[in-house]
C-alpha cells in the first residue's frame, strides 16, 4: 500500500502546482500584446515565489513519478494521472471561484468511469 504513496504525492504536487500558477497569473492579468511588454510579463511571472513553488512542485511530481513507475507498470499507473482533472476541477471552484457546470461534471463522472475501469 505504501507504494501508492508515490502516485499520490504525484497526484497532489501536480495539482498544487496547476493551481497556484493560475492563482498567481490571475493576479498579474492578461497577457500582453507587445512583445516588450509580454516579456516583462513573463520576467515578473517567473520571479514571483508561488510561481518558483509550482516549478519545484513539477519537478518534485517528476521524481516522485518515477519512484512510482519502479513500483508499478506504466499501464496502470497512468490512468491515476486523470485524478489531477478531478482534483483541479474541485479546488480551482472552490479556490478560484471558477464556474462548475453539467459537461464539468458529467466528464468528471466519464474520468471515474474510465479510471475505474482501466485500474481492473
Amino acid at each position: 500500500m505504501i507504494r501508492y504513496i508515490y502516485i499520490l504525492l504525484t497526484l497532489l504536487l501536480t495539482v498544487y502546482g496547476q493551481l497556484i500558477l493560475k492563482w498567481r497569473l490571475n493576479s498579474l492579468g492578461h497577457f500582453p500584446t507587445s512583445f516588450k511588454a509580454q516579456l516583462k510579463f513573463l520576467a515578473a511571472t517567473i520571479i514571483d515565489p508561488f510561481v518558483l513553488s509550482s516549478f519545484a512542485a513539477a519537478f518534485l511530481a517528476s521524481l516522485t513519478w518515477i519512484a512510482a513507475l519502479t513500483k508499478f507498470d506504466l499501464s496502470y499507473a497512468y490512468p491515476f494521472m486523470s485524478l489531477s482533472f478531478i482534483l483541479v476541477l474541485v479546488f480551482s471552484y472552490f479556490l478560484l471561484n471558477e464556474p462548475l457546470t453539467v459537461n464539468k461534471l458529467a466528464g468528471v463522472l466519464l474520468i471515474i468511469a474510465g479510471l475505474f475501469i482501466a485500474s481492473k
